[in-house]
């Protein structure tokens, strides 16, 4: 398994805890640390049992991607540095692909804490597979630290896109429902913390400029999908009224090509 960690030291130890914590231990615990220039390094040091790979600051999708490569696992699972798992996390996923073993891929349900206190998750994050795709065209419904899967599958996809800052995962998920079938197991498997300053979904404005960016490229793999095609007509839609309320006009200007290209194309398809 592997977590990928860039100036984590307050929350690394508790998501490596967690780890340590299973019932079925995982092959092995592979920790990237992405150019941190805090003591993040130092924690995993205190771990005999996991392994540390460092490299230069290239972002989360490079870190998952060479913790990945450096797997010897036939199976790998995510673990965010500022989420951990519970006990039972790799017990029952490990239990569920026995019984389901056509399936590559499996995610959980996942608990929410903000600020300390336990939250309800909002209707649209609900787990569910029905629609999946559909509704991941929207935003990202997959958790990373929920998810594990084939490394060969991994491989196969191509792994995360890494440049996109954000908006990886939501990438990846989307590149694979376009042929796999995602299990789900409906336990509250993860627990995922919030309200912290250096949150990567919050670190960055307008978090669809990077979802148009692999629909984009999702529309080149799938040109006759008219869901993506939709999707990319309502996000410009969306991107174009953020440009033109806080006057940012080059950015209008583009988008409302992008829109109009996008509209065009609709039509024929």
């Amino acid at each position: 398994m592997i977590i990928p960690v860039y100036n984590r030291v307050a929350t690394l130890g508790r998501a490596i805890e967690s780890v340590l914590a299973q019932r079925l231990m995982p092959h092995e615990i592979i920790v990237v640390d992405d150019g941190s220039d805090d003591a993040s390094s130092e924690v995993v040091k205190q771990y005999d049992s996991v392994m540390l790979l460092r490299q230069k600051n290239m972002g989360v999708s490079a870190a998952r991607n060479n913790g990945v490569m450096m797997a010897s696992s036939e199976w790998v699972a995510f673990l965010d540095s500022d989420d951990t798992w519970h006990p039972h996390k790799l017990e029952r996923q490990s239990a569920f692909h026995q019984e389901h073993p056509h399936l590559c891929i499996s995610y959980t349900d996942e608990q929410w804490v903000r600020h300390g206190t336990s939250v309800n998750l909002p209707q649209k994050f609900r787990k569910s597979n029905k629609n999946l795709y559909e509704r991941s065209l929207e935003q990202c419904i997959i958790a990373p630290s929920s998810v594990m899967m084939q490394k060969k599958l991994f491989e196969t996809v191509g792994g995360f896109d890494e440049s996109l800052e954000v908006c990886e995962d939501y990438d990846l998920w989307l590149r694979l429902l376009q042929e796999q079938t995602f299990g789900l197991i409906s336990e509250k498997l993860i627990t995922k913390y919030g309200g912290h300053d250096d949150q990567l979904s919050t670190k960055f404005w307008g978090m669809d400029r990077f979802r148009v960016r692999a629909l984009e490229n999702l529309h080149v793999n799938f040109p006759h999908d008219r869901r993506i095609v939709e999707m990319l007509i309502h996000k410009y839609r969306l991107l174009l009224q953020g440009a033109h309320k806080y006057h940012r006009r080059e950015a209008a200007h583009h988008y409302e090509q992008r829109l109009l290209y996008f509209q065009s194309l609709f039509s024929s398809l």
